[in-house]
């Protein structure tokens, strides 16, 4: 991930999805990889010594600025290595995301003492730590399997709703407090502010359909 990111000028983030061993330190990986512009897989992996391209795809995105794949690559390493740091704790690892050099990571654990123990490894492997939250939850989620919630998603909104949403999200409307308003949204988007709001209405209420609506 990290040599990927080193090899894009504007990437915005790196996500890692999923990660299997084959054998003799190869590793196949399941990336999700969003850029300012667009980019060559290929091209990228070229000056990354053990790792070429298995499989590519582009998610669709309502943004001429940005640019979405999800990247099949294998890899030769001697082990992922953010991940080891989790694994070797018996975490669950719920997120992994490169993002600014800086690494994000969403973690399950058992309790507060085996939370302590991945901690102290990481800050000694890497030097730094940093906790943003901790929260008590029955249900751990699904291990690095985000990815595939980002395609999930925007395969069921409307461009339009996706420029709403993701307009709202990078001028700060859903920040607190709130650093843009719908007329703000609506100047940026160059249509009526009625429109802001029914778009966003409408996507919010897709999104809370696929959590909350009837499973089929």
């Amino acid at each position: 991930m990290a040599k990927i990111h080193r090899e894009m000028d504007d990437v915005r983030s790196i996500e890692l999805d999923n990660a299997f061993y084959v054998e003799d330190g190869t590793w196949i990986e399941s990336l999700t990889v969003a850029s300012n512009t667009g980019f060559d897989p290929e091209t990228v992996l070229e000056d990354i010594s053990g790792a070429s391209v298995f499989y590519s795809s582009e998610i669709p995105t309502a943004s001429d600025d940005l640019e979405i794949r999800r990247l099949t690559i294998l890899a030769t390493e001697s082990y992922p290595f953010i991940l080891s740091l989790v694994l070797r704790q018996e975490a669950i690892p719920n997120r992994i995301v490169l993002q600014n050099d800086v690494f994000k990571i969403v973690t399950t654990t058992r309790d507060w003492d085996q939370f302590r123990s991945m901690a102290d490894e990481v800050q000694e492997t890497l030097g730094e730590f940093e906790l943003l939250s901790v929260t008590q939850n029955e249900n751990p989620g699904e291990p690095l399997d985000s990815g595939r919630l980002t395609e999930v998603l925007v395969s069921k909104l409307t461009d339009e709703q996706l420029a709403v949403l993701e307009t709202a999200y990078n001028h700060g409307y859903f920040d607190i407090p709130r650093e843009a308003s719908a007329t703000d949204l609506a100047d940026e988007l160059d249509i009526a502010q009625s429109t802001v709001s029914e778009r966003l209405r409408t996507a919010e209420r897709t999104l809370l359909a696929l959590i909350y609506g009837p499973r089929e």
